[in-house]
């Protein structure tokens, strides 16, 4: 590194002496070059800064009037302005550099949050929706469940009826068998004491009177008969 010093102020010294000659163009090109020289070599502005010292030291200034004297430390200024130019470049383009970085790290940041905001919102959607998913399952299952039972209690119920149906015609048929049977023993128990009354009519009208008393309580007892079943019946049915 001293080595690649003492050769960029040869260099320097050089180009400086050969720009201030009187009579030379004002073209800095040579000191832009080494100041690119600096920057390769990751020399600072303060490093530069010393280089043109010692060669300022090093450089013997006419002893002429003070305006040709002034005229060459400006210009001497100038050269090392433009050295210098591309090493403050750097440090322009490091600043921005790093203000760019500093605006990426904050994005960074914010991006950063709203990804973990929104990673949690997802987290939470996912919870919700797998717990969605089970609600929905386990009523899809209790729906599945009811409904079985519902078609079961429905046959249940088409059976019962269909028993309470058959039950009721076969009490219809045989309350109608047994009043049928009654009624008919009864109208034959008439017939036979109506024509006793034909028969006892020709002998006295006393047992006349006592069969047809006999005979009425007959018919009596046949209304009764009919009432109760039909009463049995009525109630029957509307059970």
């Amino acid at each position: 590194m001293k080595a690649n010093l003492n050769k960029l102020s040869k260099q320097y010294l050089a180009a400086l002496r050969k720009h201030l000659k009187p009579g030379v163009g004002t073209s800095l090109q040579p000191a832009i070059q080494l100041g690119r020289h600096a920057v390769a070599l990751g020399l600072e502005t303060l490093d530069l800064a010393r280089i043109h010292a010692q060669t300022l030291t090093v450089l013997v200034l006419p002893d002429g009037s003070s305006t040709s004297r002034e005229r060459m430390i400006k210009r001497a200024k100038a050269f090392f302005l433009e050295a210098i130019a591309p090493i403050e470049n750097t440090h322009r383009a490091a600043l921005e550099a790093d203000v760019r970085v500093n605006q990426l790290n904050r994005t960074l940041r914010q991006r950063t949050v709203e990804s973990s905001a929104s990673t949690r919102h997802l987290k939470q959607g996912i919870v919700q929706r797998h717990a969605s998913d089970q609600a929905l399952k386990r009523s899809g299952k209790q729906h599945d469940k009811l409904l079985v039972e519902s078609r079961r209690l429905r046959e249940h119920l088409r059976h019962l009826t269909h028993e309470i149906l058959s039950v009721q015609e076969d009490e219809r048929h045989k309350i109608s068998h047994q009043l049928h049977d009654e009624i008919a023993q009864t109208l034959l128990g008439i017939n036979v004491r109506l024509l006793t009354l034909k028969n006892t009519a020709k002998a006295n009208t006393k047992g006349l009177k006592k069969e047809i008393a006999s005979t009425q309580r007959l018919v009596e007892q046949s209304i009764k008969t009919i009432n109760r079943f039909a009463h049995e019946f009525s109630l029957r049915h509307e059970t």
